[in-house]
């Protein structure tokens, strides 16, 4: 059968063996390999016909390719291997191909522009200078744009960008800044993006977590955003197609995309205390086959004190503050199931943490039906005063909002007809 992988150093949890089954090109490995050993893997081992590679081996891939494509001898550095027929080795850079077809997927959808073509003569914001970076300046190249690099080591760098570059069009984040598990984060502060009075739109090659720290802020401020999901599958399909040999519909790419996002992403339940999000979510994750994780749980856990009996220890500021970095470990994972303590959305940093990889889903019920019993929070302002404080917070954060049915049962079949699970 013929073989195909990955090929890198540490790769963890990847999502390409999912996306090229998808393709067709199976089956599919993870090849970890030590700098000394990927030469002789390359020419040596018969057994494979096309790779991936990853860092820190791309430079590697082209240099031990009998053939490199246009990109590769331009770019000194290829993603696809393919072996032919006759034994030699051929280097490509799907990288290009793929940020090529997510930018003209973003350029005529959320822009509505024709294609790239106006993009020419227009300033486009490249955040990075290494690998990434490269194959973003050679697929923009072609549009005719005006490319600015920015960069901590050139003269461009990131001091008083908007005052540097005020007409830029596009800013193209190619940097790992706001990667997991460093996430949300962003090279670019919020204030910076916001004095870019003509940016169009905020493209992340970055595609863990699903909605990164740039295209967060870029969300905050009402620009249009993308993250990189889609590069990371179209380039996957171009190299499937040299892997195979045969052309691909095209459209397996958006289908491929909502398959990641339905598996990842998290489903996040946020309400009153005592709405019933922790018997929901735990029907819920049973419903979708995830794991449950119940954030006042997971800081017992961790803290060795539930939140009620903290709060009274300690007071309300100390567990938010705790409750926080609870929430930020969760948050950044996937294919969670995970229900919020009522009082999540009192500090605002929360609502990134736990949008970046889910769907925020609120739960309503009428205030007469919560309980108040062991809530020093709800005994002590009321639900009335904290439903006043709180529901303006819920609803600004949702995505989703649910009036409880009236069972567990019932309101994880509703989430999952709502969410399309």
């Amino acid at each position: 059968m013929a073989r195909f992988g990955l090929l890198g150093r540490r790769l963890g949890h990847s999502w390409s063996p999912l996306i090229h089954k998808s393709l067709g090109s199976t089956p599919y490995d993870l090849i970890e390999l030590e700098p000394d050993e990927v030469a002789p893997f390359v020419r040596e081992d018969k057994t494979w016909q096309g790779l991936n590679v990853t860092i820190p081996y791309k430079a590697d891939a082209a240099r031990l390719a009998d053939e490199r494509s246009p990109r590769v001898e331009a770019l000194g550095v290829a993603n696809t291997l393919v072996r032919r027929e006759d034994g030699s080795i051929y280097a490509e850079n799907t990288d290009v191909l793929g940020f090529g077809f997510m930018l003209d997927q973003f350029l005529r959808g959320p822009l509505a522009l024709d294609g790239p073509g106006p993009l020419h003569g227009r300033e486009v914001l490249v955040l990075g200078d290494g690998g990434a970076s490269q194959a973003v300046q050679a697929a923009l190249a072609k549009t005719g744009a005006d490319v600015r690099v920015i960069s901590r080591h050139g003269e461009d760098d990131y001091s008083n960008v908007p005052g540097r570059h005020p007409n830029a069009f596009l800013l193209v984040n190619t940097t790992p800044v706001g990667m997991y598990p460093k996430c949300p984060a962003t090279p670019l502060p919020l204030e910076d993006m916001r004095r870019l009075r003509n940016l169009a739109g905020v493209l992340d090659v970055v595609y863990n977590p699903g909605l990164t720290g740039i295209c967060l802020d870029a969300r905050r401020l009402g620009i249009p955003f993308q993250s990189g999901l889609a590069m990371l599958v179209s380039q996957a399909l171009y190299s499937s197609e040299l892997f195979q040999g045969r052309t691909l519909d095209r459209s397996l790419v958006s289908t491929i995309e909502s398959q990641i996002r339905h598996q990842t992403q998290n489903v996040v339940l946020i309400g009153m205390p005592g709405v019933g999000k922790t018997t929901t979510g735990r029907a819920l994750a049973h419903l979708l086959g995830r794991p449950f994780v119940d954030l006042d749980d997971a800081f017992r856990l961790e803290y060795g004190m539930d939140a009620g009996s903290y709060i009274r220890a300690n007071g309300e500021d100390a567990f938010r503050a705790l409750e926080t970095r609870v929430a930020a470990d969760y948050g950044s994972r996937s294919s969670l199931v995970i229900a919020c303590g009522g009082g999540i959305v009192t500090r605002p940093q929360n609502e990134d943490l736990l949008r970046q990889n889910g769907t925020i889903v609120l739960l309503e019920r009428p205030l007469e039906s919560l309980p108040k019993g062991g809530r020093p929070i709800s005994q002590a302002k009321g639900l009335e005063q904290l439903a006043r404080e709180r529901m303006p917070l819920y609803r600004a954060w949702a995505d989703l909002d649910l009036r409880c049915t009236g069972t567990a049962s019932g309101d994880a079949r509703a989430i999952v007809k709502m969410i399309g699970c």
